[in-house]
């Protein structure tokens, strides 16, 4: 019998769509635009904190909905209860990325008639988000293309290990996954950088995105810099260079005075923890060693850019 599937995590999407299962899809979150095909599925959650204005007006708003003990995202029940689901792929990471665990299980409560699957997703790892691949493709019936994925996304991973641990150095790299306040990548991201045969500076893999203060930033000196908000595409993040410039250690970090500081797409890279996040390992890889990487920096040319000492935002390959 063929599983209806809901998915609430852009990421999870991702993941069913990889696996073959799309046409298993009846419903996703507000967020899920990718692959273009689920644009126009019906969407069972809308936010309830505003996604407009600088970052630091964003992140305000978040935080008032956490001192109000609001939740930032609702689910809509009585769809749910519509679309009558097998399977609802949810996670429980982070409350400001995606609905939370809590107020789906609130909704599925609501299906008294109906044996729901949740799946609950945590990844904290780049290795749980490979085995996370697995769970989904076996909730959805996918699991032998489940598997097969998982083995050709870690054969993609190892091919850019092989390649960076021919470097000369391993450069120190610190990446922003927010602008103001300054939040560094936490998680996975510790993980691709030393898969990329860089050093990661002022993060732990496997821990949470860390704030530090601007004596804490000065001191960790990296030779190469990412920027990758959460949720902001390459022009969006483009906006807020200025306050880059202000907010970061920008005239003493050697990695300003090199020229190697990259502002990149985070919405479609690097923040969802599905199969892209292996293209965002490439990314990563061709920024920390670009000239071990000609042909990533090409493949991903309209999804990052180089910013100089100045601001002057330039092409990768320029």
């Amino acid at each position: 019998m063929t599983r209806r599937v809901v998915s609430l995590l852009p990421s999870a999407t991702e993941i069913v769509c990889a696996v073959g299962a799309f046409d298993r899809l009846v419903g996703v979150s507000h967020e899920c635009d990718h692959p273009p095909e689920v644009v126009g599925l019906p969407a069972l959650t809308k936010a309830r904190c505003a996604s407009v204005g600088s970052s630091q007006e964003i992140d305000a708003s978040v935080r008032s909905a956490a001192c109000d003990l609001v939740s930032m995202y609702e689910v809509d029940a009585a769809l749910l209860r519509e679309l009558r689901p097998d399977v609802v792929v949810t996670q429980d990471l982070c409350e400001v990325c995606a609905v939370s665990a809590a107020d789906v299980a609130r909704a599925v409560s609501s299906m008294a008639d109906r044996l729901v699957d949740v799946v609950t997703l945590g990844p904290t790892r780049f290795s749980d988000v490979l085995d996370d691949v697995v769970r989904v493709g076996r909730a959805v019936g996918r699991k032998d293309e489940a598997v097969a994925l998982r083995r050709s996304l870690q054969a993609r991973a190892d091919a850019v290990r092989r390649m960076a641990s021919n470097a000369a150095s391993r450069p120190r790299v610190v990446t922003i996954e927010w602008i103001e306040p300054v939040m560094l990548g936490g998680t996975w991201m510790p993980d691709l950088i030393e898969a990329a045969n860089g050093i990661a500076v002022g993060a732990r893999a496997g821990e949470g995105a860390p704030s530090p203060s601007p004596r804490a930033l000065e001191r960790l000196r990296p030779d190469v810099v990412l920027v990758k908000p959460c949720g902001f595409s390459l022009a969006r993040a483009l906006e807020e260079v200025d306050v880059l410039k202000r907010v970061l250690p920008w005239d003493s970090w050697p990695a300003v005075a090199a020229g190697r500081v990259y502002v990149a797409d985070g919405n479609a890279y690097f923040n969802r923890p599905g199969p892209r996040l292996v293209d965002s390992l490439e990314l990563l890889a061709s920024c920390v060693h670009p000239s071990l990487f000609p042909g990533f920096r090409r493949r991903y040319a309209d999804a990052v850019v180089r910013l100089t000492a100045s601001g002057d935002v330039v092409p990768i390959g320029g």
